[in-house]
């Protein structure tokens, strides 16, 4: 079980053969690092499992190699076009999760050194299209872990910048709070060559030009978003994880977010927010036992506006109506409102 997913294991992956899983989608969700938040959005697990399916074939299509095996509806194994009924689960091909140990405070990647293939790769990819309010790298900038060549800048950008071409970031996936790396951090820790290197940055904008694409067909704007690979038995590189939801992907419509972002506008300015920031910087692992207040729920407006935006955004996106919601331009104009 994952903060927002529950994980079935049909076959169990082994060192040289992978496995078969099944993503349960929930309607639980996750901001910053926390896990499971008070609130569970309703429908936002079937929106979830529609639209990852609806991109994990649109990427096939186009010759990305994915680890998603299809949609599950009374137990049978179906493409998106096949199911009837909006439905909260997928079948994939399983991967092996090595995690890191923790020796002396500091994350221990030595096992990558010693598997060469059939895993998670310990990293999550982010694209960024644009530098909305609020994005890490302003704080990185200012607090000078990232510097403007590092991201091929060479003048500070504004909030809300688009940026001339996109930007790939990288973090560690299987650690308590997500820390930023360098390439070269990268490649250490996941014992990648350059050539994997250069490929999961290919794949990874290939992956956000379709993304990009289809999203504008509905008026979104595609500002940044996340993709996790893994190694199959081969190690050929493979996208693993979820791919184009609004978990994954920071979508903008006329400058309001479409995606829990909306969520997080809400939670930083709490109480709570403030304790989470003064922990992290406390001990970067073990932060949430600092942390001595819960958060609070969602107020019932937002909650309902936001539940609404996943229901519409899987119909709109798949052009089949497979939730009761408002159009999601009216959605939109509330939550303007409201924020």
């Amino acid at each position: 079980m994952g903060s927002v997913k529950d994980v079935i294991v049909i076959e169990k992956p082994e060192n040289g053969k992978s496995g078969r899983g099944r993503f349960l989608f929930s309607d639980r969700y996750s901001v910053f690092d926390w896990g499971e938040m008070p609130d569970h959005i309703l429908d936002k697990g079937k929106s979830i499992c529609l639209t990852t399916a609806y991109f994990f074939e649109k990427l096939e299509e186009k010759g990305i190699k994915t680890h998603y095996i299809g949609i599950v509806e009374n137990e049978m194994i179906k493409k998106l076009n096949e199911i009837k009924n909006p439905v909260n689960m997928i079948e994939f091909k399983m991967l092996r999760v090595l995690k890191p140990e923790i020796k002396n405070g500091i994350y221990d990647y030595s096992i990558y050194k010693k598997e060469k293939a059939n895993f998670l790769i310990p990293l999550e990819i982010i694209y960024r299209n644009y530098l909305p309010e609020g994005s890490s790298v302003f704080k990185r900038l200012n607090e000078g872990t990232l510097k403007l060549e590092d991201i091929g800048l060479k003048e500070k950008p504004l909030p809300g910048q688009k940026l001339e071409k996109p930007i790939i970031d990288i973090s560690t996936k299987l650690e308590m709070s997500d820390r930023y790396l360098k390439w070269d951090e990268a490649k250490e820790i996941a014992n990648l060559t350059d050539d994997e290197i250069e490929e999961i940055k290919f794949i990874t904008l290939k992956i956000n030009e379709i993304i990009t694409k289809e999203v504008e067909k509905i008026g979104l704007i595609n500002e940044d978003g996340k993709v996790e690979f893994g190694f199959d038995e081969n190690r050929n590189l493979i996208l693993v994880d979820a791919v184009g939801t609004l978990d994954e992907c920071r979508f903008t419509y006329e400058g309001i977010p479409v995606s829990k972002e909306i969520a997080r506008i809400f939670y930083r300015k709490t109480e709570w927010f403030k304790k989470i920031e003064e922990a992290k910087k406390k001990d970067k692992i073990n932060w949430k036992n600092f942390v001595n207040i819960n958060p609070p729920k969602l107020p019932k407006e937002l909650f309902i506006l936001i539940s609404n935006i996943y229901k519409s955004y899987a119909n709109e996106l798949t052009g089949k109506v497979w939730f009761d919601a408002p159009p999601l331009r009216d959605i939109l104009s509330d939550i303007k409102n409201y924020l």
